[in-house]
């Protein structure tokens, strides 16, 4: 089936609809779990099951969500952080109950991206408004209070830099992205410019639109434009690459995000065109997919965003479906 196929529904499957694997064929295990699990999805060749878990909605108020475009864990509370297109930050529960929304009433008017550090300090990346023409990163303190404002300074291009997103390592130092900067800055946690971190293909510098860390704090570097994962040691130095560009099964089109499976290294790649979530092993070879285009529950419409909780959940801005999906990984 073609990952851009549209479908709305799939019948008897119960919202989770594909997951396209690099081995056809199914064990008898995998058929036995489908006919009596129609729910799951298996990619046989490693035992892996992805489920449709639940879908997220509707902010504290009981209004609909409005094109969310990133999604947070915070892993010392898996509490999860959600931007939505009103330019608010939902914070919500481990069990996705909505608890408290950060607005312009707080300093937040245009925020892109976020992470918090292990004293819960959360830093905000946000862009120039009407009321504050600059770009900055808004750090405000664990009770969720703003501190002050970080503008970036110290390179070529500073005043016009966009920050988009930000990752935190366990020195609270900062790495930030923007998605239309070639590399990323590492900044120690008062915004003061440590190095720039800068892919090359062949002569020429890669534009990267996004950066995270895992637990080892290893960095991972996203390139929408080449279709690329850059991948780089807790000491900066590069390591690895992975992904081709293309628009076909284990290929990327439009890589947006990408987060790891700390349990089992998995890196799960969002793919804006191809509306697909790709799976790769820790050795950068691609295992399987899951997606496609439609608005059934397991469908996607131009995610941008996910994210791996604690519990290996993986969490979905369905951006153009205006809602945010969460499944389960076996």
């Amino acid at each position: 089936m073609n990952s851009n196929h549209e479908r709305d529904d799939f019948p008897g499957v119960n919202g989770v609809n594909k997951i396209k694997s690099g081995i056809c064929g199914f064990t008898l295990v995998t058929l036995v779990l489908l006919f009596f699990y129609p729910g799951l999805l298996c990619a046989q060749q490693l035992g892996s099951v992805i489920t449709f878990q639940e879908t997220i909605a509707t902010d504290e108020d009981g209004g609909r969500l409005y094109f969310p475009s990133f999604v947070y864990d915070d892993p010392l509370t898996d509490e999860v952080y959600l931007i939505d297109g009103k330019g608010r930050i939902i914070i919500f529960s481990s069990e996705f109950f909505p608890l408290y929304t950060l607005s312009k009433r707080n300093g937040i008017e245009t925020p892109q991206g976020l992470a918090l550090d292990r004293e819960g300090n959360l830093y905000v990346a946000q862009s120039s408004s009407t009321t504050n023409p600059r770009n900055r990163i808004s750090v405000f303190s664990p009770c969720l209070k703003w501190e002050r404002d970080i503008y970036l300074e110290g390179f070529d291009s500073a005043r016009s830099f966009v920050p988009f997103r930000i990752a935190i390592n366990k020195k609270g130092n900062l790495f930030v992205a923007s998605n239309s900067y070639a590399g990323v800055l590492y900044l120690d946690n008062r915004g003061r410019l440590i190095d720039i971190i800068t892919p090359m293909e062949g002569d020429r510098k890669v534009i990267i639109a996004n950066v995270v860390l895992d637990d080892q704090d290893k960095l991972y570097l996203v390139s929408e434009e080449e279709g690329r994962i850059y991948i780089y040691d807790e000491q900066r130095n590069f390591t690895m690459k992975f992904g081709e560009k293309g628009g076909s099964s284990g290929k990327l089109s439009r890589p947006r995000a990408i987060d790891v499976d700390n349990k089992n290294g998995r890196m799960y790649v969002v793919d804006y065109m191809r509306h697909t979530i790709t799976v790769y092993n820790r050795k950068g070879d691609f295992i399987f997919e899951f997606g496609g285009l439609g608005w059934g529950d397991g469908w996607f419409q131009h995610p941008i965003d996910l994210d791996i909780d604690t519990r290996g959940r993986i969490i979905v801005a369905d951006t153009f479906n205006q809602r945010v999906q969460v499944f389960n990984s076996w």
